[in-house]
């Protein structure tokens, strides 16, 4: 799995003016390596670090079941790595050498992506006799509202987690490092799914939520009406099946001729509307289930879309809690929140006085129930 490097580019506002919580003082920086879905990446965390990293290796071009598929594709590489790719295992002198320890996603996601980059952290971590840490991505995902300056003064626990992307939907009660319960689920498709399936039948490009983000901005969704599944039906799960079944309905009478540009907008906006009114109508009701919450955080691809973000902005404010979301950048699965978890479980077990973790025995899996994330801050058995 070969990766390019992203130019230095500089960070954003919110990241310039973080004020990091410092796990550890004396621990060095931490290698992260992201490669169960979205990303191909790896970035160095240095736990006193008040602001985010940028990834300094990465394929963009490259999803990880193409590197697990296709590991000749050809692509860029950085110069300073070439030589080191291109002979034999030395150093790569685009890498730093200090670290302690390694982490890497080992679940869930695709397992030949989890499989390439949780082999290399593990490789890495036995090579330099460094701690392995597995991460769940899921759980990274669930700690995402801790990230240095994301909310001011920093996210305590207990928070809702709204988690939306292409294969999940979920609202997780997040009421510590490792102890999290799942409230509701989708029983059908994830939204980002139907993000997807919406654009492929409009004709848009891949991923599809910033394709018909964008198409919607050009529509009226009124003449478009589409149904709200589950809406104010009691709990928090979600369903979305219906409604890509609705919107190809609406398109079935210009099958055998060209879509209409104002059509196609009109859809998207209606279908974007249906979306955020179905997914804020579940939240509320997770907010509900879960009145100790002291903050509504947001995260997945799914949580990069604007329409979604200002009603759950609208939610949080009447409910007077504050609304938290990643940058658009770590909204989708990447390897900063990988990271960060590892700090976060590193930094939990010396608090509960459990010695550093090392998973190196810990196999990468397709699926991994945040439930079990609570078994590695248990005590040992005396």
């Amino acid at each position: 799995m070969i990766m390019s490097v992203s130019p230095a580019t500089p960070p954003d506002s919110a990241e310039t003016a973080a004020q990091a919580p410092v796990p550890a003082p004396d621990m060095a920086p931490i290698l992260a390596i992201e490669s169960s879905c979205d990303d191909t990446a790896w970035p160095s965390w240095h736990p006193t670090a008040r602001s985010w990293p940028r990834p300094f290796c990465r394929r963009p071009d490259m999803f990880p079941s193409a590197a697990w598929c296709r590991k000749s594709r050809p692509g860029p590489i950085w110069p300073p790595c070439r030589p080191w790719y291109a002979t034999r295992w030395t150093w790569p002198p685009c890498l730093p050498r200090r670290w302690a320890p390694i982490a890497a996603s080992t679940g869930p996601g695709l397992i030949g992506g989890l499989i390439v980059g949780a082999g290399m952290a593990k490789g890495l971590a036995v090579a330099l006799g460094r701690p392995f840490v597995a991460v769940n991505h899921i759980e990274a995902h669930a700690l995402t509202a801790r990230l240095p300056g994301l909310v001011p003064g920093g996210a305590s626990f207990p928070y809702l987690l709204l988690l939306v992307s292409g294969g999940h939907c979920q609202c997780i009660a997040v009421e510590g490092v490792g102890r999290y319960r799942k409230l509701g689920g989708t029983i059908d498709d994830a939204a980002g799914e139907a993000f997807d399936k919406v654009a492929k039948m409009l004709g848009l490009g891949w991923p599809g939520g910033p394709a018909v983000e964008a198409l919607a901005r050009e529509g009226d969704p009124a003449p478009w009406p589409l149904p709200r599944p589950l809406r104010g039906r009691p709990g928090c799960d979600f369903s979305f099946s219906g409604l890509k079944t609705a919107v190809a309905q609406k398109l079935a009478p210009f099958a055998a001729g060209a879509l209409p540009r104002t059509a196609a907008a009109g859809i998207a906006a209606s279908f974007q509307d249906a979306v955020a009114d179905i997914v804020a109508d579940r939240v509320a009701h997770a907010l509900d289930m879960m009145p100790q919450a002291t903050l509504l955080v947001a995260a997945g691809g799914v949580a990069a879309n604007t329409a979604l973000r200002t009603r759950l902005t609208t939610l949080a404010t009447s409910r007077a809690l504050p609304f938290a979301a990643p940058p658009l950048r770590l909204c989708t699965d990447n390897a900063v929140m990988v990271g960060w978890a590892a700090i976060e479980t590193l930094r939990e077990r010396r608090r509960l006085g459990l010695p550093p973790t090392d998973d190196l025995d810990l196999l990468p899996r397709p699926r991994w129930p945040l439930e079990q994330m609570a078994e590695r801050f248990a005590h040992p058995a005396p």
